[in-house]
């Protein structure tokens, strides 16, 4: 085993995932309360116990909710680039076991290797992530990438490259134009910046990045961070129809709001 894979939670609400190798538990985000998490890990057969450290994409509060009530775990390891960590600390009352990096920096953290990139996001400092762990030619644990990208309005090609080599793609599919053109709830200024060049991806512009790309390397996508109100799993699918047909190797899953996935293993 190289991998495992499990998405928590994926939305406005919150999002989190947990990444487990051989040697290392790890969540990326952790917008959930500490005690929600403790409920999702459970789910799937993990605890709060186990998780070794966080790694956050950017500050706001639905990848960062839980990071207050983790000073219970005072063992995690919250890893973030400096500006995330200001930002995050700002609203804490105590002050978590900060590891930080510099966006666009590779590093390891037991056997998994890090590798930070900036992306175009309403945030100080947003980055996604590549998580690698395994070796080339090892049967019983492979080398295996996962990208996690959510929260950007557009893919720059910095983002394209990092997506290329990899085995799993983590990616949102916020909304769906039209229906976020109608949408009532969401006054006009909110529907510009999630349209906006630092918002959020459509459904369209996840179909393009994806089709873009293309890389026959590429095993499951996951799309993510769907709207409750301007997205459905039925408009998902219909953008990505002709992706699909063309990735007939690769498998895609959406990820609704409060869903939570099944282990993967890459």
């Amino acid at each position: 085993m190289a991998m495992r894979f499990s998405i928590l939670g994926s939305g406005s609400s919150g999002n989190a995932a947990l990444l487990v190798t051989e040697n290392t538990r790890v969540l990326v985000d952790a917008g959930f309360s500490a005690r929600k998490l403790g409920q999702l890990l459970s789910a799937i057969g993990e605890s709060l116990e186990r998780v070794d450290a966080v790694f956050l994409t950017h500050e706001h509060g639905d990848h960062t909710a839980g990071i207050d009530g983790l000073k219970k775990f005072p063992h995690i390891r919250v890893f973030a680039n400096a500006a995330t960590s200001r930002a995050v600390q700002d609203g804490l009352g105590h002050k978590p076991d900060w590891q930080i990096f510099q966006t666009g920096s590779r590093f390891v953290f037991r056997d998994l290797q890090v590798e930070s990139f900036a992306v175009p996001h309403d945030a100080q400092e947003p980055v996604g992530f590549r998580f690698t762990s395994g070796t080339d030619g090892d049967l019983f644990a492979p080398r295996r990438s996962l990208v996690w990208l959510t929260d950007l309005g557009h893919a720059p090609q910095n983002v394209r490259e990092c997506i290329r080599e990899c085995d799993v793609v983590v990616v949102e599919s916020n909304h769906c134009s039209q229906l976020l053109q109608a949408d009532t709830k969401r006054p006009w200024s909110t529907k510009q910046r999630i349209a906006g060049r630092h918002g959020h991806l459509s459904n369209a512009a996840a179909r393009e990045l994806l089709a873009a790309v293309a890389s026959p390397r590429w095993r499951r996508i996951y799309l993510t961070h769907l709207s409750r109100d301007c997205n459905s799993r039925a408009a998902v699918e219909l953008a990505l129809a002709d992706v699909r047909a063309t990735l007939a190797a690769c498998e895609f899953s959406v990820v609704e709001p409060g869903e939570s996935t099944p282990f993967y293993e890459l």
